[in-house]
């Protein structure tokens, strides 16, 4: 495709020359990367060999402010971000430092390898560097009506608009026990989207990306979001385990009450883990019908399991997990074959 036909490529190349004090026909883009927001990212190489990403984010489209201040507060923190070269907020154009092409979930080799689990023990002590060094008072509030905004995506996208199924009689208790269970856990700084896909690996460190959607929130959302994510499903002992030495490294550090059993940090988790898992089978219904977005409905099954494990290590949800079991499960097999 040209720049001609497409406006913000030839306005970014134009960008990227002024910043770099060279003509555009010396700017060298190749496409990097884009993402279920309207965010792309290039890969310019510069004439001494020099790469970097430029973010292409349409102000009208993706405000761009809040990844900028978070950047250079958690820089400042000596977290790994990308650093920033270039800022124009007007245009939604930043240059950050090129962290390669190496997502996380592209050392996993499957959920009992070795090397997978150990990646996983880094991606977790990279949380607890996250909630030590960055408060979280300059951040949204993952507040009440967040969390419900979030949960509403299930039943609005996925049962309404894709699989044409009401919300079943125990949705409204299930909603608020999970909102209730967030809320009870302290406040930290929570990435908001801790997944493989969003950490880099580069000399062998991991590398935060793609924060802008950060908040002030539960303490566990992040590991949650790592451990019951889209590349691997752990069984409910790892997982117990994981949450366990989560649990006593942060009342450790001071940043979880001494009083915080085991068994009640696990239900929180778990909590956590289906409140994340209902939200992603909402927004990925959402990316598929509204956004045009292919690719998510195939992993709708993998997150499904994701919340029935949740839910398993939950007590008083017996309705909605028949519900999942005897008419979600069946309708969504149904539908996916259809779409085959």
């Amino acid at each position: 495709m040209s720049d001609a036909a497409t406006p913000r490529l030839a306005l970014l190349r134009s960008w990227a020359a002024e910043c770099h004090g060279l003509p555009s026909a010396a700017i060298d883009l190749r496409l990097a990367a884009g993402d279920a927001s309207f965010r792309r990212y290039f890969r310019l190489r510069l004439p001494d060999g020099t790469t970097r990403i430029l973010m292409d984010a349409p102000p009208e489209q993706e405000e761009s402010r809040p990844f900028v201040a978070i950047a250079r507060r958690w820089a400042a923190a000596g977290l790994p971000v990308p650093a920033l070269h270039g800022v124009d907020l007007a245009r939604g154009f930043l240059e950050l430092d090129d962290l390669g092409d190496t997502p996380l979930q592209a050392r996993f080799r499957g959920e009992s390898d070795a090397a997978t689990l150990a990646w996983h023990e880094h991606a977790i002590a990279l949380i607890h560097a996250l909630q030590n060094r960055a408060g979280p008072d300059d951040l949204p509030a993952f507040d009440a009506e967040l969390l419900g905004r979030e949960l509403e995506l299930f039943p609005e996208w996925c049962l309404g608009e894709w699989l044409g199924l009401a919300a079943p009689p125990g949705w409204r208790g299930l909603r608020q026990a999970l909102i209730d269970s967030a809320l009870a856990q302290p406040v930290v700084t929570v990435h908001r989207d801790y997944d493989a896909m969003n950490l880099m690996v580069q000399d062998e460190s991991l590398h935060l990306i793609d924060f802008q959607d950060a908040v002030a929130g539960p303490l566990s959302y992040d590991l949650i979001s790592l451990l019951r994510g889209r590349y691997c499903r752990f069984d409910a002992e790892r997982f117990a385990q994981w949450v366990e030495a989560f649990r006593q490294r942060a009342q450790a550090d001071g940043r979880l009450p001494s009083r915080v059993n085991a068994a009640t940090f696990l239900a929180q988790a778990q909590a956590m883990a289906a409140q994340r898992s209902l939200k992603v089978l909402g927004i990925f219904c959402r990316l598929t019908l509204r956004d045009a977005r292919s690719g998510y409905l195939a992993r709708l099954p993998h997150f499904l399991a994701h919340l029935e494990a949740s839910l398993a290590g939950l007590d008083g949800h017996a309705g909605f997990q028949a519900w999942l079991v005897d008419t979600f499960r069946p309708a969504l097999t149904a539908r996916l074959e259809g779409e085959a």
